[in-house]
């Protein structure tokens, strides 16, 4: 395996935790928002009040995104097993 091969294959794979991660984190970071906004127009200052509906919407984005995110590690782990013996030479 020379240097271009690991430079690839390592940003093939920052690319694909990147793709994998967005839905989750992007719904979680919405959700985390609206109840600080919420939380600061009613000055209700409950540190446990966020943490419930961010792990509902994570859960269901998760169920809505899930298959197509196992797709995409499965394709993934697919062709880097088919790529080992050109890359091993």
């Amino acid at each position: 395996m020379n240097a271009a091969d690991l430079a690839r294959l390592t940003a093939e794979t920052l690319y694909l935790v990147l793709l994998v991660s967005g839905p989750a984190l992007a719904v979680s970071v919405v959700v985390g928002l609206a109840i600080a906004l919420l939380q600061a127009v009613t000055q209700v200052q409950e540190p446990t009040l966020s943490f419930v509906p961010k792990l509902v919407a994570v859960a269901l984005t998760l169920a809505l995104v899930g298959a197509w995110m196992s797709g995409e590690v499965v394709r993934f782990t697919s062709e880097l097993w088919l790529a080992i013996p050109r890359l091993v030479h």
